[in-house]
Order: C-alpha cells, then structure tokens, then sequence
C-alpha cells in the first residue's frame, strides 16, 4: 500500500473514530498507535513514550497552563460586565452602538483571557439580554456575541497561536504581534457590519434619550485599567525581549490573580481553587492533546505520509493560490468537526512543508490558520461558541443564531482575502518591532 493510500486510510479511520465521541486525545494516540503496529509491527511501541514526552518537555508549554490560568482569573471576576458597561457608556449615541460596545468588549476581553468561549461567556451574559431588552433583534444580539468572542484566539496572547508555534516552530513573540493588525481589522469590519444593519434595520433604542455625566463615564475606568496594564505589560515584556514567553505568562498569571482578589475581592480559597482547577483541567486536556498529536504526527512521517502529501503538492503545475485557496478550504471544512488545538495540531506537520514550498511567510500564514480557526468556532454542526451562546438564551434558536453569525463569517472570508492581497498587515509590525 502506497503512502497516498496510507493517509486516505488514516483520514477515514481518524474521522470515524473521533464522530464516536470519543476524547480527541485518546482518539489520535489509538489511530496512531494502530496503524504503528499494523505497519511497522509490534516493536514501534517502543517509541510512543519516547515520542509523547519528547513533545512535552518543550519549556515554551509552560506557557499554556499559565496563560489559562490568567484567563480563568479574568473570567471568574465582573471584569468582561465592568468592560461591556464602559463601553456602552462611552458609545451610547452612536448608531447600533449597544452591538459595537459588546464587539468592542469581546475584543478587549479576548486580550485579557485569550479563550473564545469564555469571552462569549463573560461578554454574552451581560450583553445578549441588555441588547434585546434595548429593541435589537435577536439575530444581530446573538451573531455579534458569536462572532465576538472569536477574537479571543487572534488577539494576543493567544494560546492557539502558542499552539501553532510550537508546532510549527516558529517565534510565539512574532506570531503575537502578527495578531494585532488583522485582530483590529476583523474587530473594525464587525462593528462596521453591526452599525450598517442597525441603520438599515432603524433599530430605535429604548433608552435613546438617555445621557451619562463624563462621572458616570469614568467611574468604571479604574477597574478596567490594571488588568488592561497587564495586558500591555505581558506584551511588551514579550516584544521587548525582557521575557521568554514562559516567563511572562508565570508574571501575567500572578499579576491577574493578585488584582482579582484587590479589585473584585475573589478571595475565599473556593473561589481561588475554582480559577486554578479550571486552569489546569485545560491545559491537561491540551497537554493530552498535543502529546498524542505529536505521537499522531511521527506516524504520519514514519509512513511517508507527510512527505508524499506535500510532495504531491509542491509537483502540482497550479497557481498557488489555488494551492492555499485548497488548504483554505480544507481548514475550514476541519473546524466544522473538530476544536483549533486539534487541527492546529493535526495538520501544521503536513502543511508547513507546503506552505514553505509554495512561498507564503509561515508567520502570515499562523495568522489566517488562526482566522480559519474562527470561522470553524461559528459554522455548525460543532461550532462551539453557536452553543455557548445558546446555553445562555435558551429561548433564542441556534437557526436564529447562526442566521446573525453568517454575515460575521462573510467579514472573516474578506479579511482573509484582504490578508491575501496586503500581506504587510500580519508582517510589517513583528519586522517593525523585533527585526
């Protein structure tokens, strides 16, 4: 059996087995182990302890529990409520100005806890039943809350993108700032879509009337300001190179829990113990996945699989950009069934070698990877923040839901291609700032 016929088996056997249900961790490491044995016989056991921890002793994964952690602090304190309100203060006459400020929240808060459910989670529950008792539609409250809180693995510090780096074995400081640009592009073109369909819908707020004093305006700010400190303090320390990526997310972890506890008195050891469970839960997840997704990735170069793919690939007589319009496609076909760390996972070992071959910069290309991976967390059957933000309006239909996510994914589809035709804008600030 050639390896074409290998990865066309793997494909099938993968897809069957995860669409059981089964933990996507166990569910790599039993197709990789099964078909290490089947082809290489019994003796290949040997390697999987070696191969899995070899994985995980990367220092840079150090990262991952403590930039959870930081984001799990963040989200157990009324820090995404005190955000949204600011903002809704300040943008209060501006035309669909109650979606902009959530928008605008979610990107915010997606900075300070870098995880896509939870900004939906912390924005949402606030935002959602304010916009609908204020005479927005369901539909747009909905699909702005969805689409919003998929910034949070774009922005920095984003662990998708720590994710990405390790595998691929690019700078996690380069990848962050890439993020910047296209993280306000995507941000700017939802609040601009929110503001057209609000004018064209001659949405009329309850509460149009109304008027904050510059107090009223101010008076959250100081809430808000620390933990936004923070934020700018992680990232420079990055960008800055005063810290390694382990070493800034240990101080970013700290410094959030510390103002948790000052500024929203999340103090009882209950409450603390709820952050660091949360935390480590996932990031042993994440570790699970990432050391059977290496085990899962050696399989797949043991057999030739990877070579002969990106081979096949590089020997085609095409225009690349039907090469990178492919993979585009098969991304987010990907994320229709399974979570970014899978597929960041799964896939960087086959594609780095043909995104290289074909010529496109492997930094702008972790910042589209990222932005298919948002796509996938709002197209069903399993998109992930489609059901979060159902769980928190039961009473709104998830058809209702994706019906105000669609245009959202449509701004997503024109960022990429504005990437495309202006690739500086994921390259020009890491070149700018770290040479």
């Amino acid at each position: 059996m050639g390896p074409m016929a290998i990865g066309l088996l793997v494909f099938v056997a993968t897809c069957a087995l995860l669409a059981t249900g089964l933990p996507i961790a166990f569910g790599l490491g039993a197709v990789a182990l099964a078909f290490m044995i089947a082809f290489d016989g019994w003796s290949s056991i040997h390697f999987l302890p070696e191969t899995v921890f070899a994985g995980l002793e990367d220092f840079t994964l150090v990262s991952l529990p403590m930039f959870i952690i930081m984001g799990a602090a963040v989200a157990s304190s009324r820090a995404g409520s005190d955000l949204y309100e600011a903002l809704a203060r300040w943008l209060h006459r501006v035309p669909g100005s109650l979606v902009i400020s959530n928008i605008g929240a979610c990107a915010l808060f997606a900075a300070l806890s870098g995880s896509s459910p939870a900004t939906c989670a912390a924005i949402g529950k606030m935002g959602i039943p304010e916009m609908r008792r204020r005479g927005y539609d369901a539909d747009l409250a909905t699909g702005a809350i969805a689409a919003g809180g998929t910034l949070g693995i774009l922005i920095p510090p984003s662990i998708t993108m720590i994710l990405y780096g390790i595998a691929s074995e690019t700078s996690i400081g380069r990848l962050f700032i890439a993020g910047v640009l296209p993280g306000l592009l995507l941000t700017g073109l939802f609040m601009a879509w929110a503001l057209f369909l609000s004018w064209k819908r001659g949405t009329r707020l309850v509460d149009a009337d109304r008027v904050y004093s510059m107090r009223q305006k101010l008076e959250l700010m100081p809430r808000l300001l620390p933990f936004l400190a923070v934020i700018v303090g992680v990232v420079y320390a990055l960008y800055g190179g005063i810290a390694t990526p382990s070493e800034a997310a240990g101080v970013g972890a700290a410094l959030c829990l510390v103002m948790v506890v000052m500024i929203y008195r999340v103090w009882r050891p209950a409450d603390l113990w709820v952050i660091l469970r949360d935390g480590m839960r996932e990031s042993g997840m994440l570790m699970l996945i990432i050391g059977t997704s290496i085990l899962f990735g050696y399989m797949m170069s043991s057999l030739q699989v990877t070579q002969s793919i990106a081979q096949s690939i590089a020997d085609m007589e095409v225009n690349r950009w039907l090469i990178f319009a492919a993979i585009n496609l098969l991304l987010l076909v990907a994320g229709c069934f399974l979570p970014p760390a899978a597929i960041i996972l799964m896939t960087t070992p086959i594609l780095m070698p043909v995104i290289t071959a074909a010529g496109f910069d492997p930094i702008w290309f972790g910042v589209v990877l990222t932005i298919n991976m948002e796509l996938g967390l709002i197209t069903p059957p399993v998109g992930l923040n489609l059901f979060v933000i159902n769980g928190i309006t039961p009473d709104v239909k998830l058809p209702t839901i994706l019906k105000g996510a669609l245009p959202f994914m449509a701004c997503m589809v024109l960022a990429i291609v504005i990437l495309c035709v202006f690739p500086e804008l994921a390259t020009w600030l890491p070149s700018k700032v770290m040479g």
